[in-house]
């Protein structure tokens, strides 16, 4: 068995063939979400670089509808950890990219050359402009992780967004859509790589298929739960459970459930 699918998998690891290169595919198999930074800045040209593979990434038509706030100074920083669930691993990073949801670039654009520019009032825009932010993040954290950084999305941007938008001087149609924290892992850093749901749960072939869902929920809920015993946590609920419980109620959202009227007041009209 592969180690690096038995670590992402457990129990339920594919017998794959190898592949023909592995250098990308170790890296992206070997992501974990790091909580312990140490206090070093990065190389120059580090946060240069990582925009550039972001802009590497695939945009809808080109129209590249996102833009990334990067945070630096450390009290700027602490506040944005502060409106992030206070999450102490922000204020140690020393990066802290905001990846925002961007249509301002759109309206100047539109203004400029004197179209109208309905289409912006559309949930459809709102969209294409965070799935634009999530691919250029995700090309960022793929180029840090290869260079030896650890990162952790932080969707707690979420939870004051009036707030962090007036931090950041967000124009209008601008989203703070996820945060990023980026850095050098400490030595207090003990995280593993976490096994995800079984292929066979995530992957359909032609169609939509549930017939073995309730079988993979127990086996990863089984996975789970000797991933957590070899870390030394044992009293975590099985992940049907927790993820129920995350959904349960409008409290679980944690403020986020009022992103549609924030979206409004922010110049997205969402029709």
């Amino acid at each position: 068995m592969d180690p690096r699918l038995r670590a992402r998998y457990g129990r339920s690891a594919p017998a794959l063939p190898a592949p023909t290169e592995t250098a990308v595919l170790d890296t992206l198999l070997a992501h974990k979400s790091v909580r312990h930074f140490r206090p070093e800045p990065l190389p120059p040209g580090t946060l240069e670089w990582l925009v550039a593979a972001a802009q590497s990434a695939a945009t809808s038509s080109n129209l590249q509808t996102w833009s990334v706030v990067a945070l630096q100074d450390p009290e700027h920083k602490a506040a944005a950890a502060t409106l992030c669930a206070d999450q102490d691993f922000i204020r140690q990073a020393p990066l802290f990219l905001v990846f925002c949801a961007d249509l301002s670039r759109l309206t100047f654009a539109s203004e400029q050359v004197g179209f109208p520019g309905e289409g912006l009032e559309y949930v459809e825009m709102f969209l294409m402009a965070s799935l634009d932010a999530a691919l250029a993040a995700q090309n960022a954290v793929v180029a840090a992780e290869a260079q030896g950084l650890g990162i952790c999305y932080v969707g707690a941007a979420r939870n004051q967004p009036k707030e962090l938008a007036a931090l950041l001087h967000l124009p209008p149609r601008v989203f703070a859509v996820f945060g990023l924290a980026v850095g050098w892992p400490s030595a207090q850093d003990t995280a593993a790589v976490k096994p995800r749901l079984p292929q066979d749960e995530v992957l359909h072939r032609e169609v939509y298929s549930t017939e073995q869902r309730e079988q993979a929920l127990v086996d990863y809920n089984q996975t789970l739960r000797e991933f957590s015993a070899a870390q030394g946590r044992t009293s975590r609920a099985d992940w049907d459970e927790h993820s129920a419980r995350r959904v349960s109620t409008v409290e679980h959202l944690t403020g986020r459930h009022v992103l549609r009227e924030v979206l409004q007041a922010s110049g997205f009209a969402l029709k």
